[in-house]
């Protein structure tokens, strides 16, 4: 249910922003809007509203919407002069100059990019929690070996840009690895010695589903954190078998565990499988038999027990770094991360489209809805955070010169403006045809890619 209503809410608020857009730019220009419709198909609801008796519709296919304007190229003969007068006419759409046309068009992308730009100015304004870019693991037989980084080295810079969180370093070698060979690394140690690492991308797999970090053969830092219990959730198994807080689990059927990770390792493979923990409880050792619940974990099913471990504040301040910026520089970040994820996005593309890039880092609506779903579990911050990174997806796609995309018509008015007239009938229609088989092939890729993570998950 919250992945069906994450999804609703994502698809919902991205096609309501999308299309006011091109409503309120055609509004600016003068142009009479006779529908603006949220979804596609059978209507659920409708009414009029305004001087112009705008239409507005909430139909049954909830993927997508548009606007409809007064277009003369639409109506038939008998229309024109039973339905509309002059005076409306020449409020028609292809009637104005191609530079109202190409605002109006342009509007629904850049309204898209313009929510993005909102949702990480409150982002940034408001606080970003991430983990500190300390090196845990390291593959011996990985890249990441090979440029002498080492477990406990905290990251300072890639490629002289400066991080903060894992995700900035996950970010920043991503995109030097497809325009880069080599990257440079700038870590301290435990020491407080400053170090320079040359990091080779050579013979990296180019699968976009794939982590970088697991391409170089990195993982984030983990402590290891005793296994003691300091959170209880009601009606759990938890509860039910008798745990109580601050309850040390020593064994696990006769397993001895060192810390948290392992116990929630034996958990997560035994569902409804009952187990004996071996507890320790004001100095005293006890033995309690549970069972973990089933639970669906992206078509997984894993154990779950309900308990959450004990965790000291200072145990999170070494690990888990807050920025807060000023609302100046929350809007220059917030700028500046949509400019540059558009442009990543816009690469990655390129790459699919000349085989540099596996096509199977081409998404569809179940993999938005399942990182829909996901994002609002983790809570509004993550959600929102999902939301901008969709919103730019949905902006720059739009503004590719394919027929029938807003960059479509974008294409078609440029060259009207070197032409000195507009294209063809037979132009446009040919366009419309190659658009939709563009669009369709794009999509069976998505669904495709879709169904192959939800048979591997």
């Amino acid at each position: 249910m919250m992945t069906l209503l994450a999804f609703m809410a994502t698809i919902g608020v991205l096609v309501i922003i999308h299309e006011y857009g091109h409503f309120q730019v055609a509004r600016w220009c003068g142009v009479k809007v006779l529908r603006f419709s949220i979804g596609f198909g059978k209507p659920l609801w409708q009414k009029n509203f305004g001087k112009d008796n705008t239409e507005f519709v909430l139909a049954a296919i909830p993927l997508g919407g548009y606007v409809k304007m007064l277009d003369e190229r639409e109506l038939s003969d008998e229309e024109n002069p039973i339905k509309y007068s002059e005076v409306d006419l020449n409020r028609a759409f292809n009637r104005q100059s191609v530079w109202k046309r190409i605002a109006i068009v342009l509007a629904g992308p850049v309204a898209n990019l313009l929510l993005a730009i909102v949702l990480y100015w409150g982002l940034f304004t408001l606080g970003v929690t991430g983990m500190r870019p300390i090196i845990g693991v390291v593959d011996e037989n990985g890249l990441a070996a090979l440029a002498s980084l080492k477990s406990g080295e905290i990251i300072q810079k890639v490629a002289g840009n400066p991080v903060n969180t894992w995700q900035d370093a996950r970010w920043a070698l991503l995109e030097e690895s497809l325009e880069n060979k080599t990257v440079e690394i700038e870590a301290i140690n435990n020491n407080n010695e400053l170090l320079q690492h040359t990091l080779s991308f050579e013979g990296i797999d180019n699968n976009a589903e794939i982590d970088v970090l697991i391409k170089i053969g990195l993982a984030p830092f983990k402590p290891s954190i005793p296994a003691v219990i300091g959170e209880i959730l009601p009606d759990s198994a938890a509860e039910e078998a008798g745990f109580k807080l601050n309850d040390k689990i020593l064994r696990v059927d006769g397993v001895g565990v060192g810390d948290w990770e392992q116990v929630v390792n034996i958990i997560k493979v035994s569902p409804n499988k009952k187990l004996q923990f071996d507890v320790e409880r004001a100095q005293k050792t006890l033995n309690i038999a549970a069972t973990p619940e089933a639970f669906d974990d992206n078509d997984e099913i894993i154990g779950r027990m309900g308990a959450g471990v004990k965790l000291k504040q200072v145990e999170l301040d070494k690990l888990l770094i807050t920025l807060h910026y000023s609302p100046l520089i929350s809007l220059q970040k917030a700028i500046a991360k949509t400019w540059d994820t558009s442009i990543f996005s816009l690469k990655m593309l390129a790459k699919m489209m000349t085989g540099k890039v596996s096509l199977k880092g081409i998404s569809g609506p179940l993999t938005i809805a399942d990182y829909a779903g996901k994002s609002a579990n983790l809570g509004l911050i993550t959600f929102l955070g999902f939301l901008a990174l969709v919103s730019i997806s949905i902006g720059v796609l739009n503004l590719l010169p394919i027929p029938v995309l807003d960059g479509g018509h974008l294409m078609y008015y440029v060259a009207e403006i070197f032409k000195g007239s507009p294209v063809s009938e037979t132009v446009m229609v040919t366009g419309e045809k190659i658009g939709f088989g563009l669009l369709g092939l794009l999509m069976t890729i998505a669904l495709f890619n879709d169904f192959n993570r939800l048979v591997a998950g």
